[in-house]
């Protein structure tokens, strides 16, 4: 890839709107970039949570290939009618889900988010991931979206769910269940 992006600064959007990757200009505040937006930051986040754990940490693999995924998701998005999401990318999620939910007793209670930095960061990740969910649901109901873009995301956000429950536990911590207020007092 060249320099594509050789000026940054191009004022084009300086009236709110944004240019696709096909040469089309939409509204900042469409849906499709409400769906972009959440999937970026879904990204940024994943980077985040990367940040917080050590580089021989097993899951830094699984997560640098899910910020290329999102990438991919983001530069389909940016691309009306483009699909650059494979099926294979779902069972790989599916396999790490398992693998992951594996090394866990059954939940039996709700839990809240935290446990330790690196469980709440991923917690973070999997609400982030629930956002960019709906926005491509919403999307979906004006501009069809690639079908495997809307099961990509609900397994992640299932992946993250079990992946931070894997971190609160680690290092002999532990998951923080809730309690109603009666079960506090």
């Amino acid at each position: 890839m060249g320099n594509r992006l050789s000026k940054i600064a191009t004022k084009t959007g300086d009236k709110g709107e944004t240019g696709l990757g096909d040469g089309s200009r939409i509204s900042k505040g469409s849906d499709r970039m409400h769906a972009i937006g959440d999937v970026d930051e879904l990204n940024s986040w994943v980077g985040m949570l990367r940040a917080e754990l050590d580089e021989a940490d097993a899951l830094i693999p699984l997560l640098h290939q899910i910020q290329h995924d999102l990438f991919d998701l983001g530069g389909e998005l940016s691309v009306p009618g483009f699909n650059a999401l494979q099926e294979v990318l779902i069972s790989d999620l599916e396999d790490h889900l398992e693998t992951l939910n594996d090394t866990l007793p059954p939940l039996k209670d709700f839990i809240l988010p935290g446990g330790s930095k690196a469980a709440a960061v991923c917690h973070m990740v999997r609400t982030v991931c629930r956002r960019a969910e709906r926005s491509l649901v919403q999307l979906n109901g004006v501009d069809e979206v690639n079908p495997l873009a809307l099961r990509y995301v609900n397994r992640l956000s299932d992946l993250l769910f079990v992946a931070a429950r894997v971190l609160a536990r680690r290092e002999n911590g532990s998951e923080i269940l809730w309690q109603s207020r009666h079960q506090r007092a």
